[in-house]
């Protein structure tokens, strides 16, 4: 594994603006490494890679750092992108048979904002079907494996961008979070996602899961990081009517000064008593283990723990689920096999509206999405509005109500990512589907409340070896105070360990080549 790709972005970039390096050999390094450890018999992280541009888009910015152009921040830094995210001259499939081989004429905001800071696209990273699971063993491509395990989940939707940051084969990815889709994954393999606030970065030209939940946010290493990209893509987008028209904050800035010693003095940090506080039931025992060594160094640093109740938090899977679906029914009507997609034709019988559209849904859709859209088609029907999703909207207020609430008290909050570490493929796709659903409880209520959220390696759980996720959640539009706290944590850990958490990651080169992959497609 050469040491270019374990560089972070902070410091490739710096490499970069010294002439130490050029982006065509950092962005070579990456897709070699691609190259070596996916596909079929591999991480299966990337459903295309985009080599050709990606090389392209590096020598020109080699080129023009030579003749002594100003360049971004991060100019020639590559980069991966989650495949539920238009880009024109790539496939976009959201990992659905609905969309394979689509190609969007135009680029979404995020995509363009890229662009627009010179980073090679290495290519688009697999996901579940339309960001619908836990796991990313949803895919109509095949699962992604976990880089520190090759028999367990990556975590989803986003497993293919974080698998991918934490295997090395990219240094910098975006993912979309609904219910926890960038955090959990990033829990489960050892990296660092961001849920930034609700509306603070463009939805622009990204497929819509669940409208009023969806956010764009970065995927990296480190909390340095994942903050150098969040300045990259934040900010007002008018073709996002959500999109909050405020300045962009210094994120970047926030996270070097976290890092200093004493920032985390006389912070107020709140353990939410439903979500691993209190006897932590639900919870594996190792994730408690290094959640509860988490915070003795934040005490020890100088931060105020106190415990906080958020009670409605305990209804937060049953209303999420509730209005997620609902929200996919109506997102995903535009798929009828007439407009644009896989169109499936029925081989007997008269060719109507209504039989195409019935034999393209059946065709083009996995069995988690028919799932969520007959149970949104339900909740939203005549009969049922009121008692199912109207109930469930109450519910969010009142969670909303309860994080504005805490916030009163403390300056952030804080809990396991997740309560279990990554579980074997397989494992809980079968049965009740429930089962996986109660994997995303401490995510799912910053969705529904729209504050932001990150999750940061917190070490491994002794039970198992793998990684744990420790998140903070601050206030709607306080991203920085996050940074500033993610950081300040991250320092802690690191010193503790000797070293940064991502030197831990075991060769996933070696691993591939010992693995019997039989079983497991």
């Amino acid at each position: 594994m050469t040491e270019l790709i374990k560089l972070t972005a902070a410091e490739a970039a710096a490499k970069l603006a010294a002439g130490e390096i050029t982006s065509v050999e950092l962005t070579q390094a990456h897709l070699d490494h691609i190259a070596a450890t996916d596909g079929a018999q591999g991480l299966n992280a990337f459903l295309h890679v985009n080599a050709e541009e990606a090389l392209a888009e590096a020598a020109a910015v080699d080129a023009d750092r030579a003749a002594g152009k100003e360049l971004p921040a991060l100019a020639g830094v590559p980069i991966a992108i989650k495949d539920l995210i238009v880009t024109k001259g790539q496939p976009t499939t959201a990992a659905s048979k609905m969309l394979e081989g689509w190609m969007s004429p135009y680029d979404g905001t995020v995509t363009q904002k890229v662009r627009a800071a010179r980073m090679p696209i290495l290519g688009k990273t697999n996901l579940d079907e339309f960001a619908m699971g836990s796991s990313n063993e949803h895919s109509a491509f095949g699962p992604v494996r976990n880089p520190w395990d090759l028999q367990r989940v990556p975590g989803g939707s986003g497993g293919g961008s974080a698998a991918a940051v934490s295997a090395f084969q990219a240094p910098l990815a975006l993912g979309t979070d609904t219910g926890g889709s960038i955090r959990q994954p990033a829990a489960l393999t050892g990296s660092v996602g961001v849920k930034p606030t609700y509306g603070s970065v463009s939805r622009s030209g990204v497929i819509a899961m669940a409208s009023s939940l969806d956010q764009v946010g970065p995927c990296a290493r480190t909390v340095l990081d994942t903050a150098l990209l969040h300045e990259v893509i934040a900010g007002h987008d008018p073709l996002d009517s959500t999109s909050l028209n405020e300045p962009v904050p210094a994120f970047a800035q926030a996270a070097r000064e976290g890092a200093q010693e004493g920032s985390l003095k006389g912070l107020r940090v709140g353990v939410i008593k439903e979500l691993g506080g209190g006897s932590g039931k639900g919870f594996q025992h190792g994730v408690i283990a290094r959640f509860m060594d988490s915070l003795e160094l934040l005490q020890a640093a100088g931060a105020e723990i106190v415990e906080v109740s958020l009670p409605s938090v305990q209804h937060a899977i049953s209303a999420y689920y509730m209005i997620m679906s609902s929200e996919v029914s109506s997102n995903l009507a535009r798929y009828d096999g007439v407009r644009y997609g896989l169109r499936v034709v029925p081989e007997d019988g008269p060719v109507t509206i209504e039989r195409v559209m019935a034999a393209t849904r059946a065709a083009g859709f996995g069995n988690e999405v028919k799932r969520r859209i007959i149970l949104g088609t339900y909740a939203l029907s005549a009969g049922n509005f009121e008692a199912y999703y109207g109930a469930a909207l109450k519910v969010r207020t009142l969670i909303q109500r309860d994080y504005a609430a805490a916030f009163e008290k403390v300056d952030v909050l804080v809990s396991p990512t997740s309560p279990t570490t990554a579980f074997k493929l397989g494992e809980k796709t079968k049965g009740d589907p429930t089962a996986m659903y109660l994997g995303d409880i401490a995510t799912v209520p910053t969705n529904l409340a729209g504050v932001p959220s990150i999750s940061l390696p917190a070490g491994v759980a002794e039970e198992d070896g793998m990684p744990v996720g420790i998140q903070f959640t601050a206030p709607a539009r306080e991203d920085a105070r996050l940074y500033r706290v993610a950081a300040g944590l991250e320092k802690l850990l690191t010193d503790k360990w000797g070293a940064p958490f991502y030197t831990r990651i075991p060769d996933v080169t070696e691993t591939i080549r010992d693995f019997d992959f039989g079983g497991t497609k």
